[in-house]
């Protein structure tokens, strides 16, 4: 099949949408968990639980790149460099999606970072298509932002663990932080 995909997924819940857009348009798609960017571990797993349910239910294979879960690495290629922290996280996960698409022959590769539309979107396509440049696995570009709501009432509908932060250390605290203004 000339459509073989490799969706770079985030969580189960960023992935519905994405992956029933692309099965309707004929894209044999292979998912890839690969995000050393989540913290806690905690998190980190309840996420890839998500995501476990939401494959069993639209019948799709993930592969899980437990082994590469490393904080630590996340941390040293963002520390010094909050300003652009989500460039970096962005980065850090499309190389590793660019590398296995190409090495498992994939046609295309894109990523449900696309769907939130809490990430930064342009940022997102500019780099993936940098990253890609004229290899043979071709960035997918598709705006999945069109398909939030309906993901969102899936997601709810399933019951599928939706979680209230992008996944960084950074992300959970400025979660937090904004609980807790006022109270000083």
């Amino acid at each position: 099949m000339d459509k073989k995909i490799l969706l770079h997924i985030c969580c189960g819940p960023c992935a519905i949408y994405p992956l029933i857009w692309l099965k309707k348009q004929g894209y044999e798609v292979v998912g890839l968990y690969y995000n050393p960017n989540i913290h806690p571990l905690q998190e980190y797993l309840r996420r890839k639980e998500a995501l476990q349910e939401v494959a069993a239910r639209l019948k799709f294979k993930v592969i899980f790149k437990d082994e590469e879960y490393d904080p630590a690495g996340y941390l040293r290629q963002v520390v010094f460099r909050e300003q652009n922290r989500c460039f970096h996280c962005y980065q850090m996960r499309l190389e590793r999606t660019v590398s296995i698409a190409k090495r498992g022959n994939f046609n295309y590769f894109t990523t449900t970072l696309l769907y939130s539309k809490f990430q930064k979107h342009e940022m997102i396509a500019g780099l993936a298509r940098d990253l890609a440049g004229n290899t043979k696995a071709r960035f997918l570009y598709v705006d999945f932002r069109e398909g939030w709501k309906q993901g969102i009432e899936l997601s709810k509908e399933w019951k599928i663990y939706r979680q209230q932060y992008c996944g960084c250390i950074y992300s959970e605290f400025e979660r937090y932080k904004k609980g807790i203004r006022g109270k000083d």
